[in-house]
C-alpha cells in the first residue's frame, strides 16, 4: 500500500521508527506542535487542509498520528481517501500503547505530570507560550499584589487561592521510555524537572506498538478508527472515543 501520514512533530522520533519498519510506502507529513494551543477547530481545520491535499495523491489511506486530541480531530472529513485514526484521547495514551494503560496508570498515579523524549526536545515551548496564555486572559502566575491590583481585593485574593490549589493538583512527573533515546539525556532533564518542582519522579516503559500498527496497516476495531469517503470523525466520550457519521460534501453532519 502507498500510505500518508499526518502527524505531530512532537512524536517524530517514534512515528519514525516505525515507519523504518513498515511494509508500505509512507510518506510521512509532520505538522508544527503549536496547532493544539489553537484550539479544536482551528487546528481540526488545519488538518483537513493537510488531509485534502493528500486525497489529490493516489493514497490508499490518510494516516493520522494524532488521538482526540483536545477534539482537534473530531469533523475531519473523508472525501476521496480513507482515514485511520488511533482512538486514544491524547499523545501519552498513544505512547503508553492505548488509552486503557493511560487510565489505569491515571487512577493508580492522580496528580501526575508527563514528559516524553519528544515533548522535551520539541514541546516545553509550546507549553510555554500557552501558559503565558493563560496567564494574560486568567492572571495565573501572578503574585497576590498583582491579581488584587487587576482584580479589586476581593477577587484578587479568591483568584491566587484558586490558582494556588491548581498549581498543588500535580505531585508527579512522569517521565514515558520509548527506548529510542541516543543516551540518558531526556530522563535526566525530566528528573532534574521533578526536582525543581518538588515533585516525585518516576519512570515507565512505553509501548509503541499503536505507532508500528498504525504504519502497517493492521487496524483492529479496537485501536482504530477507519473513516471511509463520504463519513467523518465523530467524538463519542465514551470508551470508543471515536466513531464515525455520515456527512454531505462539504463535511458537514447529516442528521
Amino acid at each position: 500500500m502507498r500510505l500518508k501520514l499526518i502527524s505531530c512533530e512532537v512524536i517524530h522520533r517514534e512515528m519514525s521508527a516505525a515507519i523504518a519498519c513498515s511494509p508500505h510506502q509512507v510518506d510521512a507529513e509532520f505538522l508544527p506542535k503549536g496547532l493544539h494551543s489553537l484550539g479544536g477547530r482551528a487546528m481540526q481545520a488545519r488538518l483537513q487542509e493537510a488531509a485534502d491535499h493528500a486525497g489529490s495523491t493516489p493514497y490508499d489511506a490518510v494516516l493520522f498520528g494524532y488521538a482526540l486530541c483536545g477534539n482537534g480531530t473530531a469533523g475531519l472529513a473523508s472525501r476521496t481517501v480513507p482515514f485511520v485514526i488511533p482512538r486514544a484521547h491524547d499523545c501519552i495514551a498513544l505512547l503508553m500503547g492505548g488509552d486503557e494503560r493511560h487510565r489505569i496508570y491515571r487512577e493508580d498515579h492522580p496528580g501526575v505530570y508527563y514528559r516524553s523524549p519528544g515533548w522535551l526536545e520539541r514541546g516545553q515551548e509550546l507549553e510555554q507560550a500557552a501558559l503565558e496564555q493563560v496567564r494574560q486572559r486568567t492572571g495565573s502566575g501572578f503574585s497576590l499584589e498583582q491579581l488584587i491590583a487587576r482584580y479589586g481585593p476581593e477577587n484578587g485574593r479568591f483568584l491566587f487561592g484558586q490558582f494556588q490549589g491548581y498549581e498543588r493538583n500535580y505531585e508527579q512527573l512522569t517521565y514515558i521510555s520509548t527506548g529510542l533515546e541516543p543516551d540518558a539525556s531526556f530522563e535526566a532533564r525530566a528528573r532534574r524537572e521533578a526536582g525543581s518542582r518538588g515533585w516525585r519522579f518516576e519512570s515507565v516503559p512505553g509501548d509503541l506498538s499503536l505507532f508500528a500498527k498504525l504504519v502497517s496497516g493492521d487496524w483492529d476495531e479496537a485501536n482504530f478508527l477507519i473513516v471511509p469517503p463520504g463519513w467523518r470523525v465523530k467524538a463519542t466520550y465514551d470508551g470508543g472515543i471515536l466513531e464515525k457519521e455520515l456527512s454531505d460534501p462539504a463535511g458537514r453532519a447529516i442528521v
